[in-house]
């Protein structure tokens, strides 16, 4: 059985202030990049709401203009999947 990790709660917040500021990239990404569990991320930032908030105040944003802005995000990814999605139907026909 392996032993259990501990990791201290600098590490933990500093985990939550990146899980907050990924711009693109899914928590999973985080998650992997800092060798923890997706879900441990998730309970961190609970435990941590400050640093959440904190970095919404250094952004400068409040929580309407956030949601706008990952509106726009969502839509962009959005776009760039469908391109993706027909670029490989379009390879595909080319192989034999």
């Amino acid at each position: 059985m392996p032993k259990r990790r501990r990791y201290t709660e600098e590490f933990k917040r500093e985990a939550v202030r990146l899980l907050a500021t990924r711009g693109t990239g899914t928590a999973k990404d985080v998650a992997e990049s800092l060798g923890v569990a997706e879900n441990m991320l998730y309970a961190w930032r609970r435990q941590y709401e400050d640093v959440t908030a904190q970095v919404r105040e250094e952004r400068g944003e409040s929580p309407e203009e956030e949601l706008k802005r990952l509106r726009r995000e969502n839509a962009q990814l959005k776009r760039e999947k469908e391109i993706l999605a027909k670029a490989c139907a379009f390879f595909a026909k080319e192989t034999p």
